[in-house]
């Protein structure tokens, strides 16, 4: 289930870059049950990194009190309309996800 991201980056006039990431994934804390009484195994991501190039933007260490699909926001300056951004993460179960979004202009 884990694995897909969707992803914006909008440069304002002024040249700060607004990005919104969406992770889907299920955030399992370990502490809940299904419907027959047995835990549901922790399942949650442990961090997040966004990279423009060589240079690394956010690196979001995560635990399981993060909810489910969670939500990762930020503003940043220096780059250009048309500039990459490369979104990954790993989970605790070493299940990886990734994606990436070109910065259009807003």
């Amino acid at each position: 289930m884990a694995g897909r991201m969707r992803i914006r980056a909008k440069m304002s006039e002024e040249g700060v870059v607004d990005v919104k990431a969406l992770m889907r994934h299920p955030m399992e804390t370990g502490q809940r049950k299904d419907a027959e009484g047995n835990p549901i195994p922790a399942h949650f991501i442990t961090e997040v990194v966004a990279m423009l190039g060589d240079r690394e933007l956010v690196r979001a260490h995560w635990g399981a009190s993060i909810s489910q699909n969670p939500t990762l926001a930020f503003r940043f300056t220096g780059a250009n309309e048309g500039d990459q951004i490369d979104f990954s993460y790993v989970d605790n179960k070493g299940e990886k996800g990734s994606g990436t979004v070109k910065i259009k202009a807003g």
